[in-house]
């Protein structure tokens, strides 16, 4: 168990698509000897990075899940190889535990899982391209859980890379404060290492793999920059730091100063140390990690909320502190081999094997049997945990979020944020043999990936699986044929269509049904009107005209009906009903007569209403050479697109539009046909807007038609 905190860092690393994440991590493991040889991850010698240990991963070359691992820094002295930084100002062993993420958006939901347990984390930037599309989402998501970040431009040594250009776009583009402590040493095809600003100390790097480091001056030719760089580091830093200020003017700054209030200052979200190199080049990654170590945050250092449950679920700050009752949250579920593997991160009290756990949602009491640290695909067993740690389970049984104690409290942490799926496609088994395995398959990925829904549509009794884009549901499916042995059918993608109504209407309307015995009989009256959310249902009943038993069941009855619009059979948003009238009958009132009443209500009062179709818009970021600019915007303006931002920069162009989703399908061969094959985008989801009438129309003939083909 880890006992000193304040030697413990829970780092994450993230960034756009292709930045080097991967890359930085395996040299990260290299440097702390939790690996003894750097595999690249579209390796040719077929063995591709440790933490992208999925083969979807080494074929494709990119991070589908996050992996958690965890290594020393220094490495203690007892290591074969000597790793540490000559003259490094850590002086004792750090344990560091780190989770890789994706950069796709498609997998967005283990970055916003990751940071949500992280401590601090290492925002990767391409020192090409700087500031990308996905860096602004990766912005949003540290901002969101509070998480302090250094900046690391990578790719120093890539053609066109500019470390001073990409700082200028943290400060313009992401709003951030960024003090650059190191500046390179040549750049491109030159680049040697780089000089620390805060010791005024050159650092270069040799060997076949970067580990031989020489520390020594500044060469001649780079002083006057160092020397304006510095100055342009303290009064960055000084505006954020009295202490620093006051140094300034009686000349009193040292460099334990300076790491001390950049610490202070990166932990309070106040300005984010900017430090560079080249991670396939070898260059530099040592001093990141002493970075790590120096500016970002223990455990101890962040504050972390917890909703007391016995207690109206009144917010509290958890403590690190291993003799507190036991809080520990799962922020992620593997099914492997031998059973549901469930990460944890511990906050508060501690954790040993075959101890008893209680989950705050259902109040169940489980026995941990198995405690491991995850290492990618590699375990290493253990025999207790303690809190500012990151581990795994087996064998507890939960959902992706939950909180667990001890038992002597009732807490729950903060869940994560969560966004809705956009695409959906039916899938069918192709044989008799493949049906058993697919429903395995979509059990499991439906449990440990809360972006991948699945669900049966009860008009088509078809199986339908939904998630945040094309290259999200191919993955799953790729991954039900390999890991299952399910060869399943697809359909084309359908878009995740919403309807509104756009105008206030009234409604009064009575359901009655004669049968032998008792009958039948709800009324219900109110009206209907737009609304800023997806549902809201209100009471206005005075007097007892609607008897309080039978309020539930009229709401039910609504909420029974925006699930399947009676038009286009999607779901009903912005709607708010109010019911201030009624009647109910002494015999032959029910629940299911109000029930009754409200559905008749619903579709008689629905049409009225002016109902309009509403389509969900991706914000879509095309990036490639400038002489490709304006077939970019063509292929913007051919989807119903807007344009609503283009830059050009140093040859490289970027068109940033808002297009309707069921427009992007099989978007990447005619961007890469229109470019040459050296454009890329992202897409995510951005808002809902009106769909024009025209394919409103044919939305609805559609509808139409299938429900009559249905009949027959």
């Amino acid at each position: 168990m880890l006992t000193d905190l304040s030697k413990v860092r829970n780092i994450g690393i993230s960034a756009h698509i292709d930045s080097g994440k991967t890359t930085l991590t395996e040299r990260i493991l290299f440097y702390t000897n939790r690996i003894h040889q750097i595999h690249e991850v579209k390796g040719k010698d077929g063995v591709g990075a440790k933490m992208d240990s999925m083969e979807l991963e080494r074929e494709r070359g990119i991070t589908i899940q996050s992996a958690a691992t965890f290594c020393q820094w220094p490495p203690p002295a007892t290591s074969k190889t000597v790793m540490a930084v000559p003259g490094s100002p850590i002086k004792s062993t750090h344990w560091v535990n780190i989770i890789d993420t994706p950069g796709h958006v498609d997998f967005t939901i283990e970055v916003e899982r990751s940071l949500r347990v992280l401590d601090g984390a290492i925002m990767v930037l391409c020192g090409v391209a700087g500031v990308q599309s996905q860096s602004y989402t990766v912005d949003r998501q540290m901002r969101r859980y509070k998480v302090p970040r250094i900046a690391f431009i990578n790719k120093l040594d890539r053609t066109g890379a500019n470390p001073y250009r990409v700082k200028d776009q943290l400060r313009e583009k992401l709003k951030l404060n960024p003090v650059m402590i190191q500046m390179p040493i040549g750049l491109e095809d030159k680049l040697e290492g780089v000089v620390d600003l805060i010791e005024m100390q050159a650092f270069k790097f040799y060997g076949d793999n970067g580990e031989t480091i020489e520390r020594g001056p500044i060469p001649a030719d780079l002083v006057e920059k160092a020397n304006e760089l510095r100055a342009e580091m303290l009064d960055s830093l000084s505006l954020v730091s009295d202490a620093l200020t006051e140094a300034m003017l009686e000349d009193k700054v040292t460099p334990e100063l300076l790491r001390q209030e950049l610490r202070t200052a990166t932990i309070a979200l106040k300005c984010t140390p900017v430090m560079m190199g080249s991670a396939l080049g070898n260059k530099a990654v040592q001093l990141l990690l002493d970075g790590v170590c120096t500016f970002l945050p223990d455990p101890r250092e962040v504050e972390n909320i917890a909703l007391d449950l016995s207690n109206g679920e009144a917010p509290l700050v958890l403590e690190s502190n291993p003799d507190k009752p036991l809080v520990m949250l799962a922020f992620k579920l593997e099914d492997g081999r031998y059973g549901q593997l469930t990460y944890v991160r511990i906050y508060q009290g501690k954790i040993q094997k075959d101890d008893f756990i209680v989950n705050s949602r259902n109040g169940k009491k489980v026995k941990v049997g198995r405690l491991v640290r995850m290492h990618a695909d590699d375990r290493e067993e253990i025999t207790d945990a303690g809190c500012g740690d990151i581990c795994a389970v087996f064998g507890v049984d939960c959902n992706s979020g939950d909180t667990f104690t001890d038992g002597t409290v009732n807490y729950a942490m903060t869940s994560m944020f969560v966004p809705k799926p956009v695409i959906s496609v039916a899938v069918r088994p192709k044989d008799s043999g493949s049906e058993m395995n697919m429903s395995k398959a979509l059990q499991r990925f439906t449990r440990e990936d809360p972006t991948f829904q699945c669900y049966v549509d009860p008009e088509s009794n078809e199986t339908i699986v939904a998630g945040m884009g094309e290259l999200h549901l191919e993955v799953y499916i790729e991954r039900m044929k390999r890991e299952y042995k399910a060869e399943v059918v697809t359909s084309p993608p359908v878009v995740a269509y919403r309807e509104c109504i756009t105008k206030k209407v009234e409604f009064n309307y009575t359901h009655k049904k004669q049968t032998g015995g008792s009958g039948q009989y709800g009324k219900v009256a109110g009206y209907a009107e737009p609304f800023d959310g997806d549902f809201e249902f209100v009471d206005d009943i005075t007097g007892g005209k609607i008897p309080r038993e039978f309020i539930p069941s009229c709401e039910k009855g609504f909420k029974s009906m925006i699930a399947k619009s009676p038009r286009l059979g999607v779901p009903v948003v912005n709607l708010r009903v109010v019911i201030d009238d009624g009647a109910a009958h002494q015999v032959d009132s029910s629940d299911i007569a109000f029930q009754e009443a409200a559905r008749g209500a619903f579709r008689e009062f629905f049409p009225r209403a002016n109902p309009k179709i509403l389509e969900p818009v991706m914000k879509v970021s095309i990036e490639g050479p400038a002489e490709f600019s304006g077939n970019m915007l063509g292929l913007i303006m051919q989807r119903r697109g807007i344009v609503i931002g283009s830059t050009e920069e140093d040859g490289n162009a970027r068109v940033d539009s808002e297009v309707p989703l069921a427009e992007m399908f099989g978007f990447s061969t005619p961007c890469r046909s229109a470019t040459q094959g050296k454009a890329e985008f992202t897409m995510e989801f951005s808002r809902y807007a009106e769909v024009p009438s025209n394919i409103s129309d044919d939305l609805l003939a559609k509808a139409k038609k299938a429900k009559e083909d249905a009949k027959k």
